[in-house]
């Protein structure tokens, strides 16, 4: 499996209570999607982002981070032959993602996903 990008899930209580220090004060001042519990916010000059999470919309776990990857099907099948735990199955999510949800050894979720092209 390749890491394409990762990025940092934060959970927060309130999306919209918490947008401002990340988008006045961090300056990540673009949203890239907002879908009312899970929202993206990026800097337009360097790329840095995060994304702020309340609950994750199907899966039974929240994930800390977010790896994303060429190919989310060869990295199930990697997962599941390392033996690691999947948290929440390989899923074509109706939001148009890809994904699967599995444990790190140190218990950390991570969410292994490809996004639509």
């Amino acid at each position: 499996m390749r890491a394409k990008r990762i990025t940092a899930n934060l959970h927060v209580a309130d999306i919209e209570a918490s947008k401002g220090f990340y988008t006045d004060f961090l300056g990540l001042t673009t949203q890239e999607f907002n879908m009312g519990w899970v929202a993206r916010y990026t800097c337009p000059e360097t790329g840095a982002n995060v994304q702020l999470v309340t609950r994750d919309a199907s899966a039974p776990e929240d994930a800390a981070i977010s790896v994303h990857v060429d190919d989310v099907d060869a990295a199930y099948e990697e997962a599941q032959r390392l033996g690691h735990e999947i948290v929440h199955p390989l899923t074509t999510e109706p939001w148009g993602v890809r994904r699967f949800l599995v444990r790190a050894p140190d218990g950390t979720v991570v969410n292994i996903v490809r996004h639509r092209d």
